[in-house]
């Protein structure tokens, strides 16, 4: 993975804060914030404003799915891979 990823496109339902995120993922917020850096599981509208991260990027990345993010990050998602984590999050399109 590169030092800057593109970014996974978010729908406004599949974003959550980053107090949630980390509430779910149980870590702390430095933690998700450099997940969002690393993995480009996040997106900020511009400096001071609040993070948004992808609830399902999110779920990929504590699975270690990696073949799932990239197929997220790409937009594919009608790809089982991806709808298993929609679905699991109850985002079904």
């Amino acid at each position: 993975m590169s030092a800057h990823p593109l970014p996974v496109l978010m729908r406004p339902w599949d974003c959550i804060d980053v107090k949630k995120a980390a509430d779910h993922a149980r870590r702390d917020d430095k933690t998700i914030r450099r997940w969002v850096e690393r993995y480009g599981i996040g997106r900020r509208a511009g400096p001071g404003s609040p993070i948004e991260v992808s609830a399902p990027a999110l779920e990929m990345v504590l699975h270690g799915d990696d073949e799932a993010l990239e197929l997220l990050r790409r937009g594919v998602r009608s790809a089982p891979q991806v709808r298993r984590y929609l679905d699991f999050l109850g985002l079904a399109e």
